[in-house]
């Protein structure tokens, strides 16, 4: 698998060398030039998933990884369901919070995880990286107690849900979590001026692991077909997904799949009120905002990471523009959302009800919709239950956590803070 730099087309690397270095030259992104379609999609689809994965992993990676390898990564992070959860009529959410931090970043970072792991070879690694919320739990356990791979994570102080914080700040051992005195934005900023400086970056062996590392943006790619297969066949060229997008590697991935020769018939992009890409669809320009707080916070994001891998197959023509559409959801409409599915008998958290509400209010008559559940309401106990009135049942790994005591450090925003202190705690 050959990939380029999305911002110099004169870097290139392989899958492994691109997952060891996760970020490029100049910051940029790595992307294949091309997707080679499957030719095989009805016998995929009726595979288990993890059978399914294997298959299209090794289609995506090539000769450069064993069967028998990619086999082992997959069976090792894949252990849990992504069931389609029927919600009305004609709309389905995929519920992918059945890992074992209750996010669909599970399948992302235990593949990683996996990935960095055999590509390391024992040698010592350093894991920086950002989350709004579930990246964060996702990539801490994923690599908690593995020998040689320490893991820095940064988050906005105050900006994501208690719960969602205590599942990775409480772990300890090779997982050292800090709280940035700003917003999610500048959290990332800090990560790719670290990859920038090279006394950081050789010093200490850095690697990412959010969803600019193509190991897991590849990885998601398989829960799109598995969402595929639970429709019945004769609907399957009409799915329509409504992605929750946030750092916009979720949406990424989907259009991946299409490539592939997944019958998707067209993407929805929801965002809550930081709406730089729906606004950019409509317009044209690129014009972010300052990033605003709001109960949807994992989506609290301006400036996506993952929109260049977007535009890239937009602008090679893979992929037509016309089959996105994107919209963005206030407060408000969030909230009357979680109301309208808990009315139908379905619980959900924010970041799935704006995707619900998108899709509710552009499916056409005929078409099957898919809204992704990208994490467990629980995750987003208070906002839940202040919204919708009723008390929700934690399940047990957030039980297992909510009276432990964080573990994280704080800093300002500031980049020489953040030096310093990774120097500190990891040399």
């Amino acid at each position: 698998m050959e990939l380029v730099n999305l911002k110099d087309s004169s870097d290139t690397a392989s899958f492994c060398q691109a997952v060891a270095k996760g970020l490029g030259k100049n910051q940029g992104l790595y992307f294949p030039e091309s997707v080679a379609p499957l030719h095989n999609i009805d016998e995929l689809l009726s595979m288990p998933l993890a059978e399914r994965s294997i298959h299209i992993l090794k289609h995506l990676i090539g000769d450069e990884l064993p069967t028998s390898t990619i086999s082992e990564f997959v069976n090792n992070a894949f252990t849990f369901e992504a069931p389609l959860a029927h919600v009305s009529e004609n709309i389905h959410s995929l519920e992918l919070f059945h890992g074992p931090t209750l996010a669909f970043k599970d399948f992302g970072g235990r593949f990683m995880a996996q990935c960095l792991k055999h590509i390391s070879k024992g040698k010592p690694v350093t894991i920086l990286t950002a989350t709004s919320g579930d990246t964060g739990a996702a990539v801490a356990h994923a690599f908690h107690g593995i020998d040689n791979i320490k893991v820095v994570i940064l988050f906005p102080k105050g900006k994501i849900s208690p719960l969602q914080e205590k599942l990775f700040t409480t772990l300890g051992d090779n997982i050292h979590t800090v709280a940035i005195d700003a917003d999610f934005d500048a959290c990332q900023q800090l990560v790719k001026t670290a990859f920038d400086d090279e006394d950081v970056r050789e010093g200490l062996h850095l690697n990412s692991a959010n969803s600019i590392n193509i190991s897991r943006l590849l990885a998601q790619v398989c829960y799109y077909f598995e969402a595929v297969s639970q429709v019945p066949k004769e609907q399957q060229d009409k799915v329509v997904f409504s992605v929750p997008s946030g750092n916009f590697g979720n949406l990424t991935a989907g259009i991946i799949a299409k490539l592939l020769g997944l019958p998707i018939k067209r993407f929805i992009a929801a965002t809550n009120s930081n709406d730089t890409v729906p606004r950019f669809l409509q317009t044209g320009k690129w014009e972010p905002n300052e990033t605003v707080a709001t109960i949807s916070n994992a989506m609290d994001v301006s400036q996506p990471n993952n929109w260049p891998r977007i535009q890239a197959m937009v602008d090679k023509g893979l992929f037509d523009a016309d089959l996105l559409v994107g919209e963005a959801v206030d407060e408000e409409y969030t909230q009357g959302a979680m109301r309208k599915l808990a009315s139908l008998g379905y619980v959900s958290e924010p970041h799935a009800a704006i995707a619900y509400r998108c899709l509710s209010k552009q499916l056409e008559e005929d078409e099957v919709g898919i809204f992704l559940g990208t994490a467990h309401p629980a995750k987003f106990r208070e906002t839940v239950e202040n919204v919708l009135g009723q008390p929700i049942r934690l399940p047990q790994a957030l039980v297992d956590v909510s009276s432990k005591e964080g573990l994280e450090s704080e800093l300002e925003n500031s980049y020489e803070a953040l030096k310093a202190h990774m120097f500190s705690i990891l040399k």
